[in-house]
């Protein structure tokens, strides 16, 4: 299928409390067939204690359906708007034959809540990303946004949300598709094989540290500063999430630093070495500096597993393996921590330039409402026919611009959605 697996680390989150949905846009669309009673997945936890969510003004009831899922979706900037619409449909038509349903709330992040409130994350927004199920994230940030001080840019929206949720282990596959293998900017028996899962700590690391900011020097010239900084407890549990990830794939794990230079990078080589001898010792554990693991990525990338590393490394590895797939628009990404809502995502950005043009590429979008259906859900079912659509849809040559080679029929967002939608039908 298009997406490898991807473990998830124990407790799988799921929510259990509600916040007000104010400034949001709430619609239900479910199946058609009627039950007595709303049932959750086996594989996450029941929802007993849930408080009743009223109703949003508005809101499109069409029928009880066996499950149901509270999903708040964030279209964001960009392209994010064009590629949501995709995902959202796809996840719809799949509910409906399969007696699922999914309570949307729409709400603004990034750019597009800076245009509507003057700051990147409301309240409101972050209030519903908490209330919900789970969240599906489109793409923040573009150049109209560039020259706002750094506090109230679109990233900083992002951040909040991360830090918001508590998902501190972000897990981005990078695996060849055989249909696009020819599409990687490396040669065939390079990345001929590549199945890589990068887990990056989300929510620490020098994106998070205190103090930072801007100052001056004793020579009177401004001097711009961040921290670096991880504590015990952070290391050791984004080190658990990669041994359990390891351990379900391949039994190896990379962990990637700077141990050589940097004090932080020590401190998370001891803590990942002392995390495998006194409970993972089953897993066959190797350490990388950054600058090495940045080259063997681009000069052998078969010979990675599982990744596991900071946040200004994972940030930069994920994205460099993501180019050997072909395309940063096919790649899905999970953000998850032990207890409520995950963030799906696609890896990619938003596109300004290509926003609006229908050029955009749906596909990373889709294969995460997928990741988000398995994972969070544990609807596999549900999952593997998105897959088996996008996977479909490859092999019958259709491609976005982005991915298009000799031989292959280009089409545009909205075409691809259609033929996705076609294959789901099928």
């Amino acid at each position: 299928s298009p997406a490898s697996p991807v473990p998830v680390p124990p407790n799988v989150p799921q929510f259990s409390k509600m916040a007000a949905l104010a400034g949001c846009q709430a619609v239900r669309l479910s199946a058609s067939s009627r039950v007595n009673s709303l049932k959750r997945s086996a594989s996450v936890r029941q929802s007993a204690g849930r408080m009743a969510t009223p109703r949003s003004r508005g809101a499109l009831c069409v029928a009880a359906a066996a499950k149901n899922y509270k999903i708040t979706l964030l279209p964001g900037d960009g392209i994010g708007p064009e590629i949501m619409s995709v995902a959202k449909d796809i996840l719809v038509e799949v509910g409906s034959q399969r007696d699922i349903a999914f309570d949307f709330t729409e709400c603004l992040v990034g750019g597009a809540a800076i245009d509507a409130t003057g700051i990147p994350l409301p309240a409101e927004t972050l209030a519903t990303c908490q209330a919900s199920d789970a969240v599906l994230l489109a793409a923040i940030g573009g150049y109209k946004w560039d020259t706002l001080p750094a506090d109230v840019r679109p990233e900083q929206g992002l951040l909040g949300l991360r830090a918001g949720l508590g998902v501190f282990a972000n897990l981005r596959p990078a695996n060849i598709l055989p249909q696009l293998i020819d599409a990687s900017s490396l040669k065939r028996e390079i990345v001929e094989g590549t199945d890589i899962m990068v887990i990056r700590e989300l929510i620490g690391g020098i994106y998070f540290g205190k103090p930072k900011g801007f100052g001056v020097d004793e020579d009177g010239n401004r001097t711009g500063f961040n921290t670096m900084v991880y504590s015990v407890p952070e290391i050791e549990r984004i080190a658990r999430v990669g041994f359990e990830t390891a351990r379900k794939r391949s039994n190896r794990l990379c962990s990637v630093e700077k141990s050589n230079v940097l004090e932080v990078s020590q401190l998370w080589k001891e803590i990942v070495t002392k995390v495998h001898e006194e409970e993972y010792p089953d897993v066959e554990l190797s350490h990388m500096y950054v600058d090495n693991a940045a080259m063997q990525i681009i000069r052998a990338p078969t010979q990675f597993d599982t990744i596991v590393t900071g946040n200004i490394f994972g940030d930069i590895l994920s994205d460099a393996a993501s180019m050997l797939t072909g395309s940063i628009g096919m790649l899905p990404s999970a953000a998850v921590g032990t207890d409520g809502p995950g963030l799906y995502e696609p890896v990619h950005g938003s596109a300004p330039d290509i926003a609006g043009t229908d050029k955009a590429n749906p596909l990373a979008q889709v294969l995460s409402a997928a990741m988000m259906l398995r994972y969070q859900f544990g609807e596999e079912e549900a999952a593997v026919q998105i897959e088996k659509a996008v996977n479909d849809a490859l092999d019958e040559g259709y491609r976005t611009g982005d991915i298009m080679s000799e031989g292959c029929t280009q089409v545009g967002c909205v075409k691809m959605g259609e033929i996705l939608m076609e294959k789901i039908k099928a």
